[in-house]
């Protein structure tokens, strides 16, 4: 878990950095505060703080916890969708009425993200309000009680979730590419919608079991190591949902690298080389060379780009196309035909220099919201109990040479595939025919 104070939006809080009068033999003099370097500090407990003092009048604290659907096994499978919707519910020392007339009345907000590998609590309060806060995110995290009648309520909108990503391409891909963790939903099963008493003991069990002390300031200290997932283990498949769309979705994989390594920044440059989407809205993508490739081959409308995520032992990296169902087949060829020409050194250095500056623009810009700032310092205190600064990075990026994206694309194009589509596919060829 992770606790951060005072994080705003970094660029221009420093800019417009506090000043207060120190008396000096009756003169006063304007004294500028200077931003402070991050400090994380590893509790005996096991937990890690990572805390950054911007001198911002706001504050955001987030507690990061591993604690993602990877983590579930199949007698509680989707507890994770249940334990983020039921965030706002009764807890053992606050109603679900205090929580939110509490955090409200002090103009404060409190959100609960998921991802595959972790759940993120973060409220936002005037930092004076701090301590008031962090009641009522201590007992989210801490002291949830699931009383039935509240969980029952929450079947609605488990299955509103369900059908707004019942088709979701990413979903169908991690479960394609993955023997387990990494291909467990996001979303609770169908069979696992209708809430019974038993989940309720199983949603308790794994938080109770998960989670761990949320501060040292706040709670009395236990250790104890939390939950440790099975390593992901990447098998390569197909999935196909044939649908009357005129249109096709397909994405095309195999495996990359785990975050934080530098083989995972190649496939970031890798990524930019490619093409990652538009970077001027409505732009026509000129230096993409997926578009440039597949607008060869095929005069119908279509959308394509470089598909990239990590996770921390494993990845996928391939193309992400749009199609017209009678092109399919061709869009997706050609965006393959695009990475083998990489793999075979067809990348300039003025291609290089592109695509480095335009990963590195990416990820500081991501730095610039006091979300994007804490969700990457919290991940990184959560993974390796440590923090990379920005400038650290910037430099890795820098240091990928040619050599680098082009091993990064020959494994891509010598790995095994995993193949997602979705659409109309009576054009769309089987992995086995890519």
């Amino acid at each position: 878990s992770f606790g951060q104070r005072g994080v705003g939006q970094r660029t221009r809080l420093y800019a417009a950095q506090a000043a207060r009068k120190v008396e000096f033999s009756g003169a006063a003099e304007h004294v500028k505060f200077q931003p402070q370097d991050v400090q994380v500090t590893k509790l005996p407990s096991g937990l890690v703080i990572a805390s950054l003092e911007n001198y911002s009048p706001a504050s955001k604290i987030g507690v990061f916890i591993k604690a993602g659907c990877r983590y579930e096994t199949p007698d509680n499978q989707g507890v994770t969708h249940l334990l983020r919707l039921a965030s706002n519910l009764t807890t053992k020392g606050a109603s679900s009425f205090k929580i939110c007339r509490g955090v409200e009345a002090v103009g404060g907000s409190l959100s609960v993200t998921s991802s595959r590998e972790n759940m993120i609590y973060t409220v936002d309060c005037l930092r004076d309000d701090i301590d008031t806060v962090m009641e009522y995110l201590i007992n989210v995290t801490t002291a949830p009680e699931f009383r039935p009648w509240e969980v029952s309520d929450l079947t609605p909108r488990v299955k509103m979730d369900r059908a707004q990503a019942a088709h979701t391409l990413v979903e169908a891909l991690h479960g394609a590419a993955y023997k387990n963790a990494l291909s467990n939903s996001l979303y609770c099963p169908e069979l696992m919608v209708l809430i019974s008493i038993q989940s309720l003991f199983l949603m308790f069990a794994f938080s109770s079991r998960t989670y761990s002390q949320v501060g040292e300031q706040f709670l009395n200290i236990r250790s104890g190591a939390g939950t440790t997932g099975a390593k992901a283990q990447y098998r390569g498949g197909e999935s196909r949902v044939s649908s009357t769309s005129s249109l096709v979705h397909s994405a095309v994989v195999s495996q990359s690298a785990a975050a934080g390594s530098s083989e995972a920044l190649a496939f970031g440059v890798l990524q930019q080389v490619l093409g990652a989407g538009p970077h001027v809205k409505r732009g026509s993508n000129v230096s993409n060379k997926l578009v440039q490739g597949v607008a060869k081959a095929t005069a119908d409308p279509f959308d394509v780009s470089a598909f990239n995520t990590s996770y921390s032992d494993s990845g996928l990296f391939g193309v992400y196309t749009i199609s017209q169902a009678a092109a399919a087949g061709d869009v997706i060829k050609a965006a393959l035909a695009q990475v083998k020409a990489v793999a075979d050194g067809g990348v300039t250095a003025a291609d290089l220099t592109r695509a480095k500056a335009q990963l590195r623009g990416q990820f500081l810009m991501s730095l610039e919201t006091s979300e994007g700032f804490l969700e990457a310092l919290g991940t990184q205190a959560l993974t390796d109990g440590t923090y990379i600064s920005p400038e650290e990075i910037s430099n890795n990026i820098d240091n990928v040479s040619l050599s680098d994206v082009a091993n990064a694309a020959k494994k891509f194009m010598s790995g095994k595939k995993t193949m997602a589509s979705s659409g109309n596919l009576i054009k769309t060829p089987f992995v086995d025919e890519i």
